[in-house]
């Protein structure tokens, strides 16, 4: 198949300011993934969209795996509030208020 590009589980993007180290999450636009790399701010870096990674949760929210989570980029953690956050994937494992890690399902196409 002539137009076929990749299988879009691993994209190349532009860090963001500051850069990023391996395990971070990298939003784009609306386009959220998780560094396989380090990188500087504005190098090529590849990040995963797809698949199940352990991530920082809001601490006030109760999660149930099944739940709907948001990225919130001013608070670097995952949220099941919706208003001005990006929607991105679902949650894989409870994590009770005052838990700060959780495990989240990217799923492409979320937002």
């Amino acid at each position: 198949m002539k137009n076929y590009r990749q299988r879009g589980d691993v994209l190349t993007v532009t860090a963001p300011a500051g850069g990023v180290a391996s395990g971070d999450v990298v939003a784009v636009g609306k386009l959220i993934g998780v560094a396989i790399e380090d990188a500087a701010a504005g190098a090529s870096v590849e990040v995963e969209v797809e698949g199940v990674f352990a991530v920082a949760v809001r601490a006030a929210d109760d999660i149930a795996v099944g739940a709907t989570l948001y990225w919130n980029a001013g608070g670097a953690e995952f949220t099941t509030t919706a208003s001005g956050n990006l929607k991105s994937g679902y949650a894989t494992a409870a994590a009770g208020t005052g838990v700060t890690a959780g495990e989240i399902r990217l799923t492409p196409g979320a937002a």
